[in-house]
């Protein structure tokens, strides 16, 4: 069964740097696409940054300059790098991983690391 598991959530002050990891196991291969999504409290869930497997990344407009995708592609693992947090930042931090297991395609869903920015 693939897995996600994520690490590196928690409480930092504004302006402080966390970084969150996500690693793959299970079986999964041919992983292409891999990112994180972050859903606050009573708002929907939206795309932070994602990167594809030739090395593309895309971030979102707020946190583009503060927040950095990468990937080891020898670790099936995900990293998101963030800097200057704000409390606008606080959220449930999701992370995925897009590939296959045998010849079906599937995404996994991590279990969501808290990241909490108090004002």
């Amino acid at each position: 069964q693939v897995q996600l598991m994520e690490s590196g959530g928690g409480l930092v002050q504004a302006g402080g740097s966390l970084r969150l990891s996500c690693a793959a196991s299970g079986g999964i291969s041919g992983i292409n696409s891999m990112g994180w999504y972050r859903q606050a409290p009573g708002s929907e869930r939206e795309l932070v940054a994602i990167t594809s497997s030739g090395g593309t990344t895309s971030l979102a407009d707020s946190v583009k300059g503060r927040f950095t995708i990468s990937r080891d592609n020898a670790k099936n693992t995900v990293y998101l790098q963030m800097n200057r947090l704000k409390p606008e930042d606080t959220a449930v931090y999701y992370c995925y991983v897009a590939g296959f297991l045998g010849v079906r395609s599937l995404r996994v869903w991590g279990q969501g690391t808290l990241v909490s920015v108090p004002s």
